[in-house]
């Protein structure tokens, strides 16, 4: 899909993102709107956008409309835009939660015109400052249809934005699969880098005192605590569920010290080890 017209809700690094590879992929009429005034000043220097909406309903009036915002204000958006949206445009979001985007969708009577997506292409960086022109290119991007008779279509329009357009390569995959997977691949290890920050810095250690290791470990808590609170609420009962797994690893780590068991710390630490090293395989 190429469409005529691009919205872009949000032009933070995500829609910031999005709105400009479109406009360099040849999107000629590309809408934005943002919260921060400052970020769709900085899209329009850019060229990213072809113009400013002073409100989301002006960016919604495009052939498609993309929510590049958090879940609460997607949600929201999804009820307040759907009576511009259903039977002329299709809507879809950015969104690293898709169960309860996929249940709005449907709430507001926009199961023919909605199809979820999650580029798989996040950063801890926030703002249109943080944007770049080839951010989707070769990234994997997860799309959710909502299960009505014509979703299908939905889908496959925004489906064929991210490949055509952005380059990507998109994956369809059922709402509820995708968040009990993301939250082992993506959401806890935010948790995680969050949970690992905070003990830290309950020691009260100066910055100098943190080499590489700590840096790269908690790279991921600099990210927006705003956005993450949402995202792990709604995505609660699984990400519970691997943070209970994770514990369980903990303990195991800390009974084979106390023990003194150097052979099963060797295995403990030689598999993980193995499984680091085929992820950049």
């Amino acid at each position: 899909m190429y469409p005529s017209s691009l919205g872009v809700i949000g032009l933070g690094a995500i829609g910031g993102s999005l709105a400009w590879q479109a406009r360099v992929a040849g999107v000629h009429r590309v809408i934005g709107y943002s919260l921060r005034r400052a970020d769709g000043i900085q899209a329009l220097k850019a060229t990213a956008i072809t113009e400013l909406a002073d409100a989301p309903a002006g960016a919604a009036e495009a052939e498609l409309v993309v929510l590049a915002v958090p879940p609460e204000p997607t949600l929201e958006l999804m009820a307040t835009l759907a009576p511009r949206v259903q039977g002329r445009a299709v809507m879809t979001d950015v969104c690293s939660v898709k169960a309860p985007i996929i249940r709005q969708a449907l709430a507001c009577g926009l199961g023919e015109s909605f199809a979820g997506g999650h580029p798989l292409a996040g950063t801890h960086e926030t703002g249109f400052a943080s944007a770049r022109p080839d951010r989707f290119r070769g990234c994997v991007v997860y799309i959710c249809e909502t299960g009505e008779s014509g979703g299908h279509r939905a889908g496959g329009r925004v489906a064929s934005f991210w490949e055509d357009v952005l380059e990507a390569s998109p994956v369809r995959i059922d709402a509820e699969a995708h968040d009990r997977q993301l939250a082992w691949t993506s959401h806890l290890p935010q948790a995680v880098a969050y949970a690992l920050a905070k003990t830290l810095a309950d020691q009260g250690l100066a910055g100098v005192s943190f080499g590489s290791g700590a840096r790269d470990t908690t790279r991921l808590a600099g990210s927006s605590p705003e956005l993450w609170v949402e995202v792990l609420r709604h995505n609660a009962t699984a990400v519970g569920q691997a943070l209970e797994r994770t514990e369980q690893s903990l303990a195991e780590l800390r009974n084979l010290l106390a023990s003194g068991d150097e052979n099963g710390l060797q295995r403990f630490l030689e598999a993980a080890r193995v499984f680091r090293q085929g992820i950049e395989r």
